[in-house]
């Protein structure tokens, strides 16, 4: 029997938020299905060339009440980058928390607008620990 990923999908309360972070990351909208009837958006994003592994945005219209305040049900999405100082000096430069810093140059974590965990990894060894984030401590959970 074969076994085929399809996506991950997470619940977004502001999707326009939503989707500008994803887009920081590197990530295009590939799909788009809006329902009239069900009040809601399914927007499928992904890395550039990796159509197919990507994240599923669900928006539901009229709110969405059973969205927990903290996410941590949810683990975690990881993205391998090629330079993650770049990576996370981009998105700080936007506004996003680096809540677990890069200090050994391979890992660091970040949250959506709506507190869903992001790892990023550095594509291949590590890098040189470096500052600022080699002293920098973390913010938040991660």
């Amino acid at each position: 029997m074969a076994l085929t990923y399809l996506h991950t999908m997470v619940r977004v309360k502001d999707l326009e938020k939503s989707m500008a972070f994803y887009e920081l990351l590197g990530l295009k909208e590939t799909r788009r299905i809006d329902s009239e009837a069900g009040r809601f958006s399914l927007i499928f994003m992904a890395p550039p060339g990796q159509e197919d592994a990507p994240i599923e945005l669900t928006h539901n219209w009229d709110g969405d009440d059973a969205l927990p305040s903290d996410s941590r049900h949810f683990g975690h999405l990881a993205y391998g980058v090629d330079n993650i100082y770049e990576m996370c000096q981009h998105l700080q430069d936007n506004g996003v928390v680096i809540n677990r810093p890069p200090r050994d140059g391979r890992m660091a974590f970040v949250r959506s607008p709506d507190n869903i965990s992001v790892e990023l990894l550095q594509n291949g060894d590590a890098l040189e620990p470096a500052e600022p984030w080699a002293s920098m401590g973390n913010t938040g959970h991660w």
